[in-house]
């Protein structure tokens, strides 16, 4: 029962805090990733391990709050570790969510942390978050993202990045949303980390069938 609750208010937590943010990263873009978190988890077999459904469910549903590319108080980004301590999680589980969340963003992959090892939890919940990424959604996500950052559509002349840094892929250059797919929605296909069968996945919110 005591989960169920945080779970609750990690979803009111998820309502205010990202209240304010377009609808590429709103709340109804954790919900999905929520329910595909879990279903992933399912198939790889964590089900039977309640902690790790906790650590799954808690960490996909906080994964975009604090998110830097929407913060508007400093303070915004310990709501999360707050949350966590003022709910009286087990430090064991607190450090593996944090450590889910502060490690799955693509900026880390760049960086080198998704080159090393990785529990089956945070290959769950980055898995989620990518497949939201791609597909009908995750092209309407990108074009909505763009639109609400004011980013050039498209421009010959400004060439996709391929070869990105992490600061590189931060700065806040110009850059087209066109680009974007190049830069990175059509490398994480690539980057998948789940053992779920990759020649197709079928979205409960994506009514297609995406190749992988």
């Amino acid at each position: 029962m005591a989960i169920r609750d945080t779970v609750k208010r990690a979803e009111q937590l998820v309502e205010t805090s990202m209240k304010g943010n377009d609808a590429s990263h709103d709340a109804s873009h954790v919900w999905r990733v929520r329910d595909l978190a879990l279903s992933l988890a399912r198939e790889e077999g964590l089900s039977s391990n309640p902690d790790s459904m906790e650590i799954v469910e808690l960490a996909a549903l906080l994964h975009d709050v604090g998110d830097y590319k929407y913060l508007r108080d400093p303070s915004e980004e310990k709501l999360v570790e707050n949350f966590l301590e003022e709910e009286g999680i087990a430090e064991s589980k607190k450090i593996k969510i944090l450590s889910i969340i502060k490690g799955m963003g693509f900026k880390d992959e760049l960086a080198g942390v998704g080159n090393q090892e990785f529990t089956p939890e945070f290959g769950v919940v980055q898995d989620a978050d990518r497949l939201d990424a791609i597909g009908a959604i995750g092209i309407a996500r990108c074009f909505t993202f763009g639109g609400n950052r004011n980013s050039v559509l498209h421009d010959p002349a400004i060439q996709p990045r391929l070869d990105l840094s992490k600061e590189q892929y931060m700065k806040k250059e110009e850059q087209t949303t066109v680009n974007h797919f190049h830069e990175k929605l059509l490398k994480l296909k690539d980057l998948m980390k789940t053992k779920v069968p990759r020649y197709a996945r079928k979205f409960p919110y994506n009514r297609s069938i995406i190749l992988l």
